[in-house]
């Protein structure tokens, strides 16, 4: 394993990162505020509590997994499509660097951002409610291995694009109303009995679920088929990526 290689693209990705550090980390936090500021006070002055938990500390998971999703597909579909744009992908594949190292470091760089923005919103919110969380590991464990699957996510798709308007149409026509559809303003449990199974089809209601637990105890669905979908999606992720290089899918073309 070339360790030098994978700390060099990590390091390269997390520089970018703190040279932009307004649009990498304040403008997510700052819209996840707002978000929070206005549902909460305009939704959570006529819904008091759901499930026993009060409104607005009843939205912060979801906020949380829309904030880290977004960025996670974001952050890793850039990292991966500038090379590619630049044409400097070639010097990356030509160098004594293997995939699986050239994953690492770009997955672990977008995932490690997301988690680092995963955690300040977090704190964002202890400022504006009453948070508890019941299982912090099983918070933490969610949220790593969210933000690592959501960025080997992006990292497909930033090789699948072809142009830049491509890089934003999952994460705007797709993640976005998904995760809105998914129980992040709600629990499901609210819905009529045909909309709450219709809802079960929406892959983020159980990552959601699985994350709301670990803070208040209590979820639209069983804690471990959230953890086993979040592990299915990981294993799709990687295969895809398996396959990207075996194949040099838009990467040696």
């Amino acid at each position: 394993m070339n360790f030098h290689a994978i700390r060099a693209i990590y390091r390269t990705e997390m520089a970018r990162m703190m040279r932009t550090v307004v649009q990498s980390i304040v403008a997510p936090v700052l819209s996840t505020s707002l978000y929070f500021v206005v549902f909460g006070s305009a939704i959570g002055s006529r819904i008091t509590e759901i499930d026993g938990v009060g409104y607005g500390a009843f939205i912060v998971p979801g906020l949380i997994m829309l904030a880290i999703m977004t960025e996670s597909i974001s952050n890793s579909s850039f990292a991966i499509y500038f090379p590619k744009f630049t044409g400097t992908i070639f010097e990356l594949l030509s160098a004594p660097v293997s995939f699986v190292e050239v994953v690492i470091g770009y997955v672990g760089a977008a995932a490690s951002k997301s988690v680092v923005i995963g955690l300040i919103i977090l704190a964002t919110a202890g400022l504006f409610v009453d948070l508890q969380i019941a299982h912090p590991f099983v918070m933490l464990l969610f949220l790593v291995l969210i933000s690592v699957s959501f960025s080997l996510f992006g990292f497909i798709l930033g090789v699948w694009a072809d142009g830049w308007e491509k890089l934003t149409i999952v994460p705007v026509l797709v993640i976005m109303p998904l995760t809105f559809l998914g129980g992040t303003f709600y629990s499901i449990s609210m819905l009529p009995p045909a909309w709450q199974t219709i809802s079960l089809l929406n892959p983020v209601v159980y990552l959601v679920s699985g994350f709301r637990w670990a803070f208040f105890e209590n979820s639209d669905v069983a804690v471990a088929v959230s953890f086993a979908m979040v592990m299915a999606f990981l294993l799709v992720c990687l295969f895809a990526v398996y396959w990207i290089f075996k194949t040099g899918y838009k990467i040696r073309s």
